[in-house]
Parts: C-alpha cells; structure tokens; sequence
C-alpha cells in the first residue's frame, strides 16, 4: 500500500515522531480540511443542509441533508476548536451560516422539527456538541433573533421520547447545551438520561446499548463518548465524571486489542460504514486523563485506524466517505444509514481537541500490546475472545455473548453482524442476500430439506476464560429444535471449535470457516476432511474436521463481502445420527501458508460421550466436557504436555 491515494495530498511523513505511522497533526489537519472542503459543493443554497450522493435513508432526503450537515459541523467544530479559530475562518462562516438556515422556519433547508424517535435527535446531539466547542467563534456572535431560532429547534427535544439505548444521551448532551445558553430544557430529563445507563453497565468498562447483549463499537463512540462530553458542559457533574472517566480507563484496556497490526478494526457490530469512529475512544482517554495508553500509543493506535482506510480508498477520488467499508458496499449499512451518515467518522478527530503541544502529539509513537507477543484477552463483560498473532497482523474476534436481541421475554433476531462465531480485522461476514440465506462463514447451521440453514439467533453463555469460550443457542429445522452448544479454544491462528449438537436424527450439520475476499477469486483446496481458501492478499482460511465430519467443500460468492467483490469459505459436513452429536473441528485464519494435511495428521482426537480430549502437535492436551453444566463453569482444561506420542484417555 502507498502511503496515500494520488488523489489525497498529504503532508510528508513525519518519521522522526511518528517511525510506525507517519502520521502527526498535520495530516490529521489536512486530511479533516479534504473532508469538509468536498462537501461543500454538495451545500444547499443557504447552506443549512449538504444532500450528498448514494442512497438515501428510511428518513428522507431532507432528513438526510441535516445528517449531512451536523456530522460534518462535527468534524469542523474539532478542527475549529483545535485551530482556537485561527485560520479556519472559512469554516467559521459555512457553518455558521448553515446553523442559521437550518433554524431559521419556513427556508427551503431548515432542519425538520424534532419529534419523538426521530432522526431529528441523533443529529441534534452532534449539532449540539458542536456548537459548545465552537461558542466563541459561532453562537455567541449570532445575532439575537438567531440564537432563538437556534434554541427553539433542539428546545424542541424537551419531552420527547427517544429509543432506550444510546439516544438517551443524545437528548441529555442537547438539554445541557441549552442549560449553557439559558435555552429550554428539563434537568430531570437531563437525571432520568443519565440514570438510565446505569442498568446497562455491566462491569470492566464494558455498557451493553440499551438492555438485552448488544455489544459492538457503539460501546466506545456512543456509551462512553456522549456522559464524558456532557461534562465539558457542567461546572459540577455530580461526581459522575470520575465515574464515567474509571470506566473508560477499563474499557480501553481491552479496546486496545480490537485492532491489527495494519490499523484494521475487528469487523463487527452495526454501522461499520462509520469507519475510523472507532478511533474517537482512544482520543477520548487522553482528552480525559482516562487511559493506560501513553500519549505515543494512543496517537499511534487512531493513527494507523485513519492511515488503513484512507489508503483502501476511504474517502473517495471525490474526497468522499461512501456507504460502504472501502468501497462502496451498501450490505455494511442498516436502513437508517443514509449519504452523509458515514461522516459520524468525524467522531476519529476528537483528536484535533487536544492542543498542538498536548503529550498526544509530541512524544514518539510508542509499541502497542499486540506488537510484541501473540495474545488471547477474554472480555467476559461482553462475551467475546480476542486472539491476536504478531507474525501476521490479525485479530480474530470469537463471539460468545453479543447477539444485538433484547432481553426475553422479546423474540428474537439474528444479523450477520452478530450471529457468527468469529469475526475478524482482515475478513468480514458474508452478508449479501443469496450469501445470507446460505449462512456459511463461522456458523454452525443444520440444514433443512430445502437446504435452508438454520440460525444461531438468541446466545446463551456458558463460559469463558483465558483461551476459552463457550455458548449455546437453539437451531431449528422446520418445526424441530436442536439444542446446539459451542466450546472454542484458542491457541495462536488456532481455533479448536467442538460442537454438542442435541436433537433428533436427520439434518445435515455444515461447518463454515472464515470467508475471505478478495478482487479475484480466492484460490480453494478441498480433501476429504478439509478445505481452504487463500486470497491474493496471503490471508488462508481453512477448516480441518478432526471428529464427526465426514466431508468438506467451499462455498464460493460475488458481492457479499465487503473485502472484495470474490468471496470463498471452507465448510465441513456430517450427518446428525440423533441424540447427542459431537463434532470437532480445527478453524485458521492466518497470514501463513496453510497445509491441512499436515494439520489433521498432527492433531489427535478422542470422544467419549460429551468429552472430548485433543492432543496438539507438540503434546499438549485440552480436555473439554460439554453439556448441561451451570452457567460460568469453566469446563476446558490444559494438561500438562506429555510429548506427541502420548496416548489419549478421555
């Protein structure tokens, strides 16, 4: 990869400070002014909305103008506040203009009235952030009638309803902007928003948004984000900001760890089209002295976050953030996301708050965690396992807890987003509309006569330590239920994955791997007992079946993936004979040439009933029991290695 896209001009490299990235405040400088400047010709004429290009949102075309504005008014209020307003008196005016438009009634871009749910509220929030960062430089030299204007449109969020999740807060950071310019607002509302996440901590810095498991990077962009700007706004937070800042201080020490070597994010959860929002906690914790991260690491963690996607074509040659992950790829987005949806990426250049001699961006760029040993960290707040590998980069995230459902009594869903086992930096879900019927990648299904698999919606957890996790869930093949349970241990690229599948005799049980992606089709490999995909850009993926399987093969797809438009995963099948049925199987996702058949050749297995004892190569032996156990019990256990050659006793 070039250091930038032709069509991105950059400051040069700033390898004296920054060895591994390159990266200062320059280019984060340069690169937020390439932003703002290519949407501007997308401006309506009074500038009070930017209707960009591509798809538009459930919500309209109106409503997504203001999305177009206020996300972007976003990236100009840290890129305002940072310059201290010097220098950046063009930003000034284009948004204070447009603040006027927008609430000035009856103008061909005013902004819809806010009204209960409505998309209305998730950008007031940002307009409202923005406008206490940039105060001096844009509300208060508003003249009166426009400052009331602008207090009468987010006054409109007093007493209304939102979601109960993450839109909680965007009605208290509005309220309390208000509260600062003697505009409407309710404290109580202001107390019940910020009282209402108390029940969704669940510990280890970790929020679930809303109730029920909904883990994914709304944790950190939204959960954390939104309590600990509200207290820039306060001159007593109750004592709640020392609160709010321990939790980020422990959600980073894990967050750390969802990122490659090459600044890939793991790909997971919802709105993904945001991109290198996921940046925005990392800056959070230096912004708030609430991170284990140096200065030099934070800097170089956001830094290679940004540098991946602008490399990959994110913006475009238009300057632009699409719809999609790299490229345009509308399968990434929900039906909420519209044009200018992707800028809520303004949230990466929190950055930009911190002064230009701030630690952040004056001291060297410092080593992260995953740069020196291949790790396994067990977050058991959300259920997740996250194995790193030093010699390749990637970051393999095993899901055992997060399925984006309510909490029972609710029915439940499922969303490729969330029902997989295991999700990645460097490959993402299959989620095009034939792919998803098909339901392959990292999915235990049984299929039906049709064909059609079954899903892994509702996941119960059983367990979790520090190389393993375990989950069940409930399959069902037209009117039958399986009770299908999921033991992963984890060793370097290694995921040994046993499955307990419960039920009556009949449906085929299918296996499916990480798919890989790529512009060409992945070159496959299929055996008897294994399969494997290799893209050009040297990431394998292959399954080896070790017990119970009795056949392989790769399911191949186009325009599924959001890594490329050619999309392969290796698969395995058995036969389920009734009552309890145990298939093991070994799962790799590397950077490394892949030889199955040396793998099935080095890995032994014995099962006994719901025990399953495996030798690894070197004579290391993991012992699993599955089964009806209680919740929390740890049912993996190492034994001491007792070389190659030993003989298995379950």
């Amino acid at each position: 990869m070039t250091d930038a896209p032709p069509y991105l001009t950059l400051p040069p490299l700033a390898r004296s400070l920054s060895t591994r990235t390159g990266w200062g405040r320059q280019h984060w400088e340069t690169l937020a002014d390439h932003l703002l400047d290519s949407v501007a010709p997308y401006a309506t004429a009074g500038g009070g909305q930017f209707r960009l290009p591509g798809r538009n949102s459930r919500s309209g075309v109106v409503s997504d103008g203001l999305e177009g504005f206020a996300r972007t008014f976003l990236l100009a209020a840290f890129r305002i506040r940072g310059a201290a307003g010097q220098g950046v008196a063009g930003l000034i005016e284009r948004y204070a203009a447009g603040v006027v438009a927008g609430t000035t009634p009856g103008r061909d871009d005013s902004w819809p009235a806010i009204v209960d749910r409505s998309q209305q509220m998730v950008e007031a929030a940002s307009i409202a952030l923005a406008l206490h960062e940039t105060r001096p430089w844009i509300f208060d030299r508003l003249s009166t009638a426009e400052q009331d204007n602008v207090r009468g449109w987010l006054g409109g969020f007093v007493g209304k309803r939102t979601w109960d999740n993450n839109w909680i807060l965007f009605q208290v950071v509005t309220e309390q902007f208000l509260s600062t310019v003697d505009g409407p607002h309710d404290p109580a509302e202001i107390e019940r928003g910020l009282d209402a996440i108390e029940p969704w901590y669940r510990g280890n810095g970790w929020y679930s948004d809303g109730a029920g498991a909904n883990f994914d990077y709304y944790i950190g962009w939204a959960m954390h984000l939104y309590p600990l700007l509200w207290t820039r706004m306060v001159d007593d937070d109750g004592g709640r900001g020392e609160v709010y800042r321990q939790r980020l201080r422990e959600f980073l020490a894990g967050y750390q760890h969802f990122f490659g070597a090459d600044g890939a994010p793991v790909h997971q959860g919802r709105s993904l089209t945001y991109r290198f929002a996921c940046a925005a906690p990392l800056w959070l914790g230096a912004l708030f002295d609430a991170s284990p991260l140096s200065p030099g690491q934070t800097r170089r963690l956001a830094s290679d976050v940004v540098r991946h996607f602008v490399e990959r074509g994110a913006p475009d040659r238009r300057g632009l953030l699409t719809l999609g992950w790299y490229e345009p790829f509308l399968p990434t987005t929900q039906s909420y996301s519209g044009p200018g949806s992707p800028y809520w990426a303004s949230k990466g250049f929190l950055g930009l708050l911190l002064p230009p001699d701030h630690p952040v961006w004056t001291e060297p760029e410092r080593s992260v965690h995953n740069d020196t040993a291949d790790r396994v960290i067990a977050l058991p707040e959300p259920g997740f396992l996250l194995s790193s590998t030093v010699h390749d980069g990637i970051v393999r995230l095993l899901n055992h807890g997060s399925d984006h459902n309510e909490a029972p009594p609710a029915p439940a869903h499922d969303d490729p987003h969330y029902a997989k086992l295991a999700y990645s930096t460097h490959t993402g879900p299959e989620v095009a509309a034939t792919a998803w019927h098909a339901d392959v990648d990292n999915h235990l299904a049984l299929l039906g006569p049709d064909g059609t698999a079954s899903r892994r919606r509702r996941i119960e957890r059983v367990a979790i330590g520090d190389r393993f996790a375990a989950s069940r869930h409930t399959a069902t093949v037209g009117d039958v239920e399986y009770r299908v349970e999921t033991a992963t241990v984890v060793r370097g690229c290694w995921e040994l994955r046993a499955h307990l599948v419960t039920g009556p005799a009949g449906p085929t049980v299918r296996e499916g791997g990480y798919a890989v992606a790529d512009r060409t089709p992945p070159a496959t490999a299929v055996g008897d007992l294994f399969a494997l995909a290799r893209t050009g850009a040297a990431v394998s993926s292959a399954l080896v079946g070790l017990a119970g399987w009795t056949g392989a093969g790769v399911h191949t797809d186009v325009e599924a993936n959001a890594y490329g438009p050619c999309s392969a995963t290796p698969l395995l099948r058995g036969a389920h004979p009734g009552g309890d049925a145990v298939f093991v199987g070994l799962t790799v996702l590397t950077g490394d040439a892949v030889h199955p058949e040396a793998l099935a050749a080095g890995f032994a297995v014995r099962v006994a009933g719901r025990t399953v004892l495996v030798r690894y190569p070197d004579g290391e032996l993991v012992r699993i029991v599955l089964g009806e156990l209680p919740a929390g019990a740890l049912r993996y256990q190492r034994h001491a290695t007792d070389g190659p050659g030993a003989s298995l006793r379950a």
